[in-house]
């Protein structure tokens, strides 16, 4: 039969248990749990739920930071035969935390002692609440409060009565059992709950494990929130089957004490590999950058020159050091010994590549940590395809790729009528194996339009090569249209303009069979002052002619692009906006505009600036210096 993720638990058990699995800071170093101890505990957990009255399938809910009881909580939910419901720390309770824990049925909360109030300013709007377990011990206990301890008291007490009755309870679990109801992050009305059984857990860790190898004595440090199956996945369940040990961020009385204990903690850990998003993978460029030019111009200069060098000799990682290039190997050898190596030890000196994944990651970041020795391999997937479809890594690689498909697994690529692509030819990315969700919870209509003959539609665009990498290269759906039918893609504008202009933060285009592209565009408002204080010291930046001086100059950013720009040719001219509507504030998670992973949800900017949209297909729209855009940038 196939595992589920208790075989999964135990059978490490049986190989590793007294090596260490949980690495976890509270006070002043990271103090180790092993194996056997983690089994145990979840053991007692799962016991204090059975004791208290909680049944198999029943729903329980987690909000907290990561941490040792947050992997032990989901463990114990588990061996319960019950559900997880895993919730971001960033979800708001007014609306976003209400609906899935109604949504979910969820009867019990685990939640950190941060989290608490959360929960507490929305008990009264759960009528089928029934207890909250608190991790941290508090001064006083709410009605249907209990603490981690006096749970766990309960476990121990309950297995004296009933010494065998979590193992048996664990025997009922079948592999298509739910283990997660994990939720999207609401680019549709609602957030759809993601059904993930035991089997997609454990058939995906085998899948990923036939793309990257774990030795024992790997460590990872959990940088990205435990609530998304990415870490699931790559993170705790494929370390917990190859023996390797996991530890968490040291969590600060606030989010951004917990940030700064990320690069103080990869110091201590000394990580073998880490798991990534683009936005960690800017950060941590940049604080590198930020170090080489605080060293002064020589040394800054040997680096720009070295980094050069190591690009060439790169190429795309596959075809480095080819022909000519394998001259510059002494040259490189030794500029990894006097920087890049210096560069690796401010990562504890161990980490050996980054798992890239969440969106696209930029192939120039590609390239950069290419360089320095410490990869940053792009992978693909989708929490409906529990997630992980495809990585690149070590032994196979090529830069700009998403890397090589796991197996056992089916892709194909399809056109919107359904007919397969050949190779390097765009279409919808569709998939069939294990590791595809069982639907979503509750909403049959969905889950009909997602999962087709047993095919998982993932709403992706992307193409094969010859080689057998997937190249992933947008959304699918959202694609631009235009009045004669003609689709095509915009993400690549809106990075390309985004990245190219330090006077354009974010940019999202729209044409649904229009006459023509337009945008909303976020301004980089201080760069735009600075350019004005460089052109006209005397202005303010609330005058006539400094609005109009900052309008001229995002309408020439986006005309570098057009025929006579630097960037001519790179995008069909037909799908340029050629009309722009500036927007006062940025896309945000806080506003409800991007998502967990730091996605823009385009669906969500549609909708709140519809208006915006529309005008702009209006008489005289095409002028940029219009009131709306200079009140966008007061």
């Amino acid at each position: 039969m196939k595992p589920t993720i208790i075989d999964l638990l135990n059978n490490s058990v049986d190989k590793y248990a007294n090596e260490v699995f949980l690495w976890e800071k509270v006070s002043t170093e990271f103090v180790p749990t092993t194996y056997l101890e983690t089994k145990q505990q979840a053991h007692l957990l799962a016991a204090g739920l059975m004791s208290i009255g909680v049944a198999a399938a029943d729903k329980i809910a987690l909000l907290s930071e990561g941490r040792n009881a947050w992997i032990i909580a989901e463990l114990g939910i588990l061996h319960a035969a019950a559900v997880n419901v895993p919730l971001s720390i960033k979800l708001e309770e007014s609306n976003d935390l209400i609906f899935r824990l109604i949504h979910s049925e969820a009867k019990y909360v685990f939640v950190s002692g941060s989290q608490l109030k959360k929960i507490r300013n929305i008990s009264g709007a759960l009528p089928q609440l029934e207890k909250v377990f608190i991790l941290d011990e508090q001064a006083e206990y709410e009605e249907k409060e209990m603490s981690l301890n006096e749970l766990i008291i309960k476990g121990e007490a309950f297995l004296k009565d009933n010494p065998k009755a979590v193992v048996k309870r664990t025997k009922d679990i079948k592999p298509d059992s739910l283990a997660n109801i994990s939720y999207t992050s609401g680019t549709t009305a609602d957030p759809k709950g993601i059904m993930l059984t035991h089997r997609n857990y454990t058939a995906n860790v085998e899948q990923a494990l036939t793309l990257m190898t774990i030795p024992p004595h790997y460590r990872t440090l959990l940088i990205l929130p435990l609530d998304h199956c990415f870490a699931h996945v790559a993170g705790f369940y494929s370390f917990m089957a190859c023996g390797a040990s996991v530890g968490t961020v040291q969590s600060g009385k606030t989010g951004l004490e917990t940030l700064k204990n990320i690069p103080i903690n990869i110091n201590e850990l000394k990580p073998s590999l880490l798991l990534s998003v683009p936005a960690l993978a800017k950060s941590f460029k940049k604080n590198i950058e930020t170090n080489i030019r605080a060293q002064g111009p020589i040394v800054n200069w040997l680096f720009q020159t070295a980094m050069k060098m190591a690009y060439s000799y790169n190429k795309e990682g596959f075809n480095k050091g080819q022909g000519l290039q394998k001259l510059k190997k002494p040259l490189l050898d030794l500029f990894d010994k006097i920087l890049f190596s210096k560069v690796r030890n401010a990562f504890g000196g161990n980490l050996e590549f980054f798992i890239g994944g969440g969106a696209l990651l930029d192939i120039d970041l590609q390239r950069f940590f290419y360089a320095i020795g410490i990869p940053m391999f792009q992978g693909y997937g989708l929490s409906e395809a529990t997630p992980i479809i495809s990585s690149n890594g070590m032994e196979k690689h090529k830069l700009g790729s998403s890397g090589y498909l796991v197996k056992p697994m089916e892709l194909k690529i399809c056109d919107s009528d359904g007919n397969e692509l050949p190779n390097f030819e765009k279409g919808e990315i569709i998939i069939k194996g294990e590791n595809v969700m069982a639907g979503y919870y509750k909403n049959e209509k969905a889950t009909a339009e997602t999962i087709q003959d047993g095919w998982l539609h993932t709403g992706d665009m992307g193409y094969m090569d010859h080689d057998g990498f997937l190249y992933v290269v947008g959304r699918f759906k959202s694609l631009l249209i235009s009045s004669d039918g003609e689709k095509y893609s915009p993400e690549g504008i809106e990075e390309s303009l985004a990245d190219t202009s330090r006077y354009i933060d974010q940019v999202i285009l729209f044409n649904n069979q229009n006459p023509y592209t337009t945008a909303l565009i976020v301004p980089n408002k201080e760069a735009l002052k600075r350019y004005i204080l460089h052109k006209k010291p005397h202005l303010s930046w609330d005058a006539a002619e400094a609005n109009e001086l900052a309008l001229g100059k995002l309408q020439r950013e986006i005309n570098e692009y057009r025929k006579g720009g630097k960037y001519e040719g790179m995008f069909p001219e037909r799908w340029l906006p050629a009309a722009v509507a500036l927007i006062g504030e940025p896309f945000t998670e806080q506003n409800g505009l991007v998502n967990s992973t730091m996605k823009v949800m385009r669906s969500k900017v549609e909708e709140r600036y519809a208006g915006r949209i529309e005008g702009l297909y209006a008489t005289g729209a095409k002028t940029i210096d219009n009131p709306e855009n200079r009140a966008a940038l007061a």
